[in-house]
């Protein structure tokens, strides 16, 4: 028997003892079952608190590890498993008071002064306290010691501690908030409440929350905390200021302390409440000495926003509206802003700025929100007190202008929203500071500004004070300023607002506008501007003003009231009379420099005097009671003048003068002097007689004038984006601006172009392009234009091939670019090259058109000579080529290539198609340099290819033919590709070289397939590419016998993917042909010659090496190629000798057949990654299925590749995505296999099915076997079985549908749910409900998919998971529904209860989440429409649901009332109802209005109401008029 130890607690108690000793012995009394003393575990508790005690008491001196070990001994205790039994049985462990009181002490000491000194064990110790409810009582009942210790706990949080300490912090704090906040909500006593929180945690608590905010501990590092738990502790601190601060029963007190204290409302005799809860509050928190002075302007701002909230929470009602705003200036009085006097404007920082501007909106926000401000009760009951306090606030505003800052324009915004006469009496200063003379670039900022300006004139749009607000902004405008430090008043955002605005005033308000715009521009600006420029930027801004204002105001036409039509007449005349014509007047400068104000005054008048023609020609076109002082617009003869005047009273002299004057600087003025003369176009094309010679001539004239002003800036390398305002048209803008103006108008401009300027634009676009990866710009510039995107918008549109002139120009630059660097690689005498590569510089298309007549001399078949073209590029490929090209010039051309690549090159004119061949075959055979990488000679060949064959898929591709064979073509490329392809050191299967084979061998093919549809000369064609291919370098390489490592591996697998080709063209084509003729019989011995190459190469290229075959994609696809092309010949009947040869050919590759064939075996799941390999493999593994006599002798070919699939199916590697894509192919394979196999075959198939839907795979883990099983299932479904091996399938279905209903049982057991097991088993079961509708006569079978679809779990999934998951049930359902509903009539509660839970999860998902994204949305809308074409499927099976409809509805409603919908998921959901509904009869909808509870009941009526109104009756309307 083990021995008692006994005599513990007198050694511990023993001075003899030494303490190391002392804490073994309490430390193994704790944990030993042989130590026996009565109440050992409170006795072991109280003698460590008893020596901690003492040591702090100064009554015991302890070292420092051993003070250490008693608190982790302590600790251990508190969070041991034995203890919390020990609880749970419900032994009482008393805490002493004492032990409680040192751990605040020791928390207060760490607040104070930061000792680190056991505080980790320490906070650990508290933790455990107050974790386990019966040990932390000791704080709940002593509600001191609690407050006390949340005090001293957010005091250490607010030192901002770091390391360790923190996350352990913070975990107590969490947990004493808990706590707290249980006990506040038991105080009686509401005066007790709000003196602890506002005497020990409000300050504390505020300056924590704000850290949290802030931020502080949410960076990555030692010291991180959860954003979970730091929005938690936020919400506490949240809910102790409420429920201490602002308590319901303190409502009085508030009332009393801040409402008039002169009103009679109180009756006589009540006492006096001598609390002021908000001036005691307001203390707290302006107190100075509480937190570092670094932050305390930010915890302060901070704090008065919240506690507005919160005190808005707790209190507004709405007959509380007085008192909610009376505590609002309180709390502003609290923020710096509030103290400032005008002239300290820099007595806050920015950042103090932004951080008290922030409140402040949120302060103006929480009055709009609540609509705290009412105007009229305001103004009758409380003398204007909140009018007031608000003007205060927008004078503090305005005085201290603060533009830079995005959120002092939202808060002018909602004073502005609030009340206009806020702000009015400041309107002009408004104006200046937040719209005219502010310094707005930052992106945000001008958008709060646009939003402000948006708001300002929406205001006095509505109030009908447009011209009152005008007013002001002109007296802003025509005050004395330094104009020269303005920023353009009109940019996008201030014009886009403005332009929405006007468009919605009627136009009496815009004329006075218009008139109040003349007035102040004739008397204020007129008279004083010569030689002022401060006055002639004035007039400019007036004039962008009066242009904003008649290019967005709304035209006159024919309904316009006369009265109207007159006043805008004579506003016309008087603009140009008045104003327009004398600016124009000043425009005559009297010697060669040019001052400031003469270029502004020029750029002023020419705006209105745009301004006015676009507007006096609209205002023609859309009223026929105007009448332009221009003359008629239309159905005129033109008059003969040598230079048409541009505006009515302005002779032409003086045009010429005005040219000559703006030519000289970049302005807005030229760009609107061209905008002059593309209205002049404009107007001479309105015109009968615009096809005369005079007629076109000026406009020949006005176009090159157009083109020829901006020529020298659209040269300039430095240009500025553009907002497309005309209002900011400068220096730096104009060449954006100008190119602009030419490519909106190219439709116009085009056709009167001379064909040097049509060059010339077509350089500007080519030059401008972007042609490497476009940079992303800013956000503020995206809606910015630039030179760049408007020639990529040119180049993009489908308008440009239209413009045939600019796109024959275009084309020829770029050739002429793809020359120039071409030439500028030539290694030989540039005379030399011109003569081999002529149409590299020729600058004319028709010229090398024309070379079609010199070599399209055809003579008898089989003699022709070769052209003179390909000789030349023969010679140079087969030699060294003149042009060698390093890296930098292959980057160029890539991005010449790219633009091509965006050009329509199948559409080519015949003259250009030709051009283009020959540059890019020229490019694609030119020798590159030891400077090009390996991938960028790759790339470059593979855009070359790829964009020759896409023009050889164009219309004009037989004019290529005229001038050279497709067999010179094909020896030119692959003699090129051959030398070339030695020095492309990669891996056999990387993903470019494969993509450049495919390029090569598609064009190559549609070269073949070309040659074939247009009969050019087959049998001579065939034979010099059979020819080259027997005299080939990789073909003598390989006929030598010579070692794999020597010899061009590249270079054979081109040789093979042509020569597979060249099979794959030449095989169908002979099948179609008939027999006897022969040129057939010829082109059949050139196919027989391809194929024995092919199979040649193919032994060649997969010889084993030391570690087996390899087999690459190329050639997997060229043996598949090659093997169709043999059985075509094998299958083909004809002639004796030939039929021999077909299987002596298919007899000498069987070998080589099969050993790909037992390769690909193996490899197949490992090729299953690689799509295009993979399905060669499988098109191999097609062709060799149905080729009999290729089969093995000894194993079954069937058994051998089902067992593969297999492998592939089962296996884990690859990814879901994966096996899905390539389950097609596979059920294509199978399907074959099937067809041909035996009934031995499918029950071998069967087989393996059941035992893979074993329940036990699920059991032993092995979901892959199931999951293989399942998809193997799936595609046996879908192949087309008839007979005894359909039979045999069906025999089997019962237990199919046990097996899956035991599988999905298993799989949704699991946590989580195995949804790789669940969604395919949901897949099949649809699939064989369907297909099975006559052949499963047993119902239960049927029946037992209910028990599958209620057990699928629906709630607890991810948003993808169930959107995955829904459909896939919904389908199911609905095979049941169409396929069985017999059986569904004798189980239509089961019916019933799956599709409920549908529409249940509908409405979960479908719920409106606080705080929640609506990501997820479309999916439970996509849900939703399935539910709702359930409803309408069960509607329309009226005779069997019509008793389970009131049940439906019922359920309906019950479910709807506990939650809140999104609108759209809640419309679909109805519209479903609703038809249930119609299927329930008048006794039904009494007995759901006697028998729901009182609230249902009231979802009832609603929605029963909703449906009288908005289903019944539009249904019933449409049966009136149903026949």
């Amino acid at each position: 028997m083990a021995a008692v130890y006994s005599g513990i607690s007198l050694k511990l108690k023993s001075k003899t003892t030494s303490w190391e000793d002392k804490l073994k012995l309490a430390h193994f009394a704790w944990i030993s079952h042989q130590c026996f003393l009565p109440n050992k575990e409170q006795v072991l508790l109280d003698w460590a608190r008893q020596s901690l005690v003492a040591f702090y008491k100064k009554k015991l001196e302890l070292k420092e590890d051993i003070v250490e070990r008693l608190w982790i001994y302590i600790d251990n205790i508190l969070h041991s498993r034995k203890l919390q039994n020990l609880l749970k049985n419900g032994k009482t462990i008393n805490l002493q008071i004492s032990l409680v009181k040192i751990i605040n002490e020791r928390i207060a000491e760490f607040s104070l002064s930061g000792s680190q000194r056991n505080i980790c064990v320490i906070l650990r110790c508290c933790q455990g306290i107050l974790s386990t409810p019966a040990l932390a009582v000791i704080y709940t009942a002593k509600q001191e010691l609690m407050v006390a210790l949340l005090s001293h706990l957010c005091w250490s949080a607010c030192r901002q501690p770091e390391g360790a300490v923190v996350a352990q912090l913070f975990e107590v704090i969490h947990l004493a908030l808990g706590h707290y906040l249980l006990i506040q909500q038991q105080q009686v006593n509401p005066r007790r409440a709000f003196g602890d929180v506002t005497a020990h945690l409000l300050q504390p608590g505020l300056v924590l929350r704000h850290l949290l905010s802030e931020g502080t501990w949410s960076q990555a590092g030692q010291g991180q905390l959860r954003q979970v738990l730091s929005r938690d502790i936020r919400s506490q601190i949240e809910a102790m200021l409420r429920g201490g601060v602002f308590q319901p029963e303190l409502l009085s007190s508030y009332r009393e302390e801040l409402v008039d204290q002169q009103q009679e409302d109180v009756k006589t005799g009540a006492t006096k409440n001598l609390l002021a809860p908000m001036d005691t509050v307001l203390a707290r928190l302006v107190d100075a000495g509480y937190c570092a002075a670094s932050f305390h302007t930010s915890v302060v701002a901070n704090s008065v926003a919240l506690l507005y909230k919160l005190f808005l929470d707790s209190y507004f009602k709405e007959e509380n509206q007085l008192l909610c705003f009376q505590v609002l200036p309180r709390l502003f009085g609290c923020l710096k802003v509030s103290h400032l006097q005008e002239e300290q404007r820099k007595a806050l920082s920015t950042s103090d700025w932004t951080t008290e501007l922030l409140v402040v909106e949120q302060l103006l926000n929480s009055v709009a929100n609540n609509n705290i401000y009412n105007i009229a009760a305001d103004r009758i009951r409380h003398e204007e007190v909140q009018f007031h306090f608000y003007r205060r606030v927008a004078e503090l505003l305005i005085n201290h202008a603060q533009a830079p800052i995005p959120a002092w324009f939202r808060c002018l915004k909602t004073l502005i929203s609030l009340n206009h006469l806020i702000l009015e009496p400041d309107l002009d200063d408004l104006l200046a500071s937040a719209w005219i003379d502010a310094e707005v670039t930052e992106f945000r900022t001008k958008k709060a500004q646009e939003a402000f300006i948006h708001t300002l004139f929406q205001t006095y749009a509505k109030l009908r004070q447009m011209p009152r607000l005008f007013e002001e902004v002109l007296g802003v405008i025509c005050r004395p300023a330094a104009e020269a430090l303005r920023q353009p008043m009109l940019a996008s955002g201030p014009s886009a607002v403005l332009c929405a605005c006007l468009l919605e005033l009627p136009l009496s308000q815009i004329l006075d506008t218009w008139s109040l715009v003349l007035e102040k521009f004739q008397s204020l600006v007129l008279p004083y501007l010569e030689s002022d420029a401060d006055m002639a930027l004035k007039s400019l801004s007036l004039s962008s003003l009066l242009h904003c204002i008649m290019f967005n105001m709304r035209s006159l036409d024919s309904s316009t009231p006369l009265p109207i039509v007159r006043r805008t007449q004579s506003m016309m005349e008087r603009m140009l009379m008045e104003l327009v014509q004398p600016l124009l007047a000043l425009l005559d400068p009297p010697g060669p420099e040019l001052e400031l104000w003469l270029q502004k005054v020029s750029d002023s008048a020419l705006l209105l005097a745009y301004t006015w023609a676009q507007v006096d020609a609209m205002f023609s076109l859309n009223c026929s009671q105007y009448h332009s002082m221009s003359g008629a617009l239309t159905g005129v003869a033109l008059e003969i003048s040598n230079r048409p005047s541009l505006l009515p009273g302005v002779e032409t002299q003086h045009w010429k003068k005005i040219e000559k004057f703006t030519a000289q600087f970049n302005s807005l003025g030229r760009y609107c002097l061209e905008q002059l003369y593309l209205q002049k176009m404009k107007r001479t094309l309105m015109q009968t007689s615009f096809r005369s010679e005079e007629a076109l001539r000026s406009l020949r004239c006005d176009a090159a004038f157009i083109i020829g002003s901006g020529r020298k800036n659209l040269n300039r390398r430095r240009t500025a984006s553009w907002d497309s305002q005309v209002g900011t048209v400068s220096g730096l803008t104009y060449p954006v601006a100008h190119w602009h103006l030419i490519v909106s108008n190219l439709t116009i401009l085009i056709s009167y172009l001379c064909p040097d300027d049509v060059r010339y634009l077509a350089s500007v676009l080519l030059r401008t392009l972007p042609m490497g990866r476009a940079q992303d710009g800013s956000i503020d510039e995206e809606s910015y234009i630039t030179l760049q995107k408007i020639s990529r918008a040119i180049l993009n549109s489908p308008l440009f091939p239209e413009l045939q002139s600019l796109h024959s120009a275009f084309l020829m630059c770029l050739a002429a670019r793809c020359s120039s660097i071409l030439c500028s690689g030539a290694q030989h005498d540039s005379g030399l090259v011109s003569q081999q590569l002529p149409w590299l510089f020729e600058k004319d298309h028709m010229v090398v058109a024309h070379w079609e007549n010199r070599f399209a001399k055809v003579g008898p078949e089989g003699i022709e000579p070769r052209g003179e073209i390909a000789q030349n590029l023969l010679s140079l490929v087969k030699s060294d080529f003149a042009i060698q090209l390093e890296g930098e010039q292959l980057e160029s051309i890539l991005g010449i290539l790219e633009v091509m690549s965006t050009l329509q090159l199948d559409s080519l004119l015949p003259p250009h198609h030709v051009h283009y061949f020959l540059l890019l075959l020229s490019m694609a055979v030119t020798k590159l340099g030891c400077s090009c990488s390996s991938s960028l000679a790759l790339k470059f060949l593979t855009t070359c290819y790829q964009l020759l064959g896409s023009l050889q898929r164009g219309k004009s591709a037989r004019s290529v033919f005229k001038i050279m064979y497709v067999s010179d073509i094909f020896e030119i490329v692959l003699t090129s590709l051959f030398r070339a392809s030695s020095r492309f050191p990669i891996e056999m299967d990387d993903p470019a070289w494969l993509e450049f084979l495919q390029v090569i061998g598609t064009f190559l093919e549609e070269l073949m397939q070309m040659l074939i549809q247009m009969k050019l000369s087959l049998v001579l064609n065939f034979r010099k590419i059979t020819a080259f291919f027997s005299s080939s370098k990789p073909h003598m390489e390989a006929a030598s016998g010579k070692q794999l490592e020597n010899q061009n591996l590249q270079g054979r697998q081109l040789l093979l993917v042509s020569l597979t080709r060249l099979c794959y063209v030449l095989g169908p084509f002979l099948k179609k042909q008939k027999l006897g003729q022969e040129a057939p019989a010829a082109l059949f011995e050139l196919l027989q010659q391809a194929v024995l190459q092919t199979g040649a190469m193919l032994q060649l290229c997969s010889v084993p090496g030391a570690q087996g075959w390899r087999l690459p994609s190329v050639l997997i696809s060229s043996v598949s190629m090659l093997l169709e092309a043999d059985l075509g010949q094998h299958c083909r009947g004809g002639e004796a000798n030939i039929s021999q040869v077909t299987d002596r050919t298919l007899l000498s590759h069987t070998a080589l057949y099969q050993g790909v064939y037992s390769q690909i075996l193996l490899e197949l799941p490992a090729l299953a990654g690689h799509d295009q390999s993979f399905r060669a493999a499988l098109q191999f593994l097609t062709l060799f299925f149905l080729a009999p006599e290729l089969h093995p002798k000894k194993d079954s070919v069937f058994t051998s590749m089902f067992h593969s699939v297999r492998r592939v199916l089962a296996d884990p590697e690859i990814p879901v995505q994966v096996a899905q894509d390539i389950e097609p192919h596979l059920g294509a394979l199978f399907t074959h296999m099937l067809e041909v196999g035996t009934i031995e075959d499918l029950r071998l198939v069967m087989q393996c099915v059941l035992q893979g839907l074993d329940v036990s795979n699920m059991w032993k883990a092995d979901v892959q076997a199931v999951v293989s099983a399942v998809t193997l299932l799936r595609l046996l479904l879908n192949c087309p079985l008839s007979g005894e091996k359909a039979s045999l399938l069906w025999r089997a279905c019962p237990q199919i549908v046990t097996a899956l209903t035991l599988l999905n049982r298993e799989a949704c057991q699991q946590q989580p749910v195995s949804l790789t097991v669940v969604e395919p088993v949901l897949d099949v079961l649809a699939a064989l409900l369907r297909q099975g509708e006559e052949a499963i006569s047993n119902p239960h079978h049927v029946s037992l998919a209910f028990s599958i679809l209620l057990t699928v779990p629906l709630d607890h999934l991810k948003p993808l998971e169930y959107g995955s998951v829904f459909p896939r049930l919904h389908n199911v359902l609905f095979s049941i529904l169409q396929c069985h509903p017999k059986v569904m009539l004798k189980a239509i509660p089961s019916f019933l209860n799956s599709f409920n839970r549908l529409v249940f999860s509908v409405m979960r998902e479908g719920r409106q989440k606080d705080k929640g994204s609506t990501d997820d949305l479309p999916m439970v809308l996509k849900c939703a429409r399935l539910v709702e074409r359930m409803y309408s499927h069960i509607a329309a099976q009226a005779e069997e649901f019509t008793v389970f409809s009131p049940f439906m509805v019922a359920q309906y409603v019950l479910e709807v009332q506990k939650v809140t919908l999104y609108p759209a998921v809640k419309s679909l959901l109805q519209e479903g109802i609703y038809l249930i509904l119609d299927l329930c009869i008048e006794p039904d909808v009494q007995f759901l209005r006697a028998s729901l509870q009182p609230g249902v009941r009231d979802i009832f009526k609603e929605l029963y109401s909703d449906y009288l109104k908005y289903h019944k009756a539009k249904h019933e309307g449409e049966k009136r008029y149903t026949a």
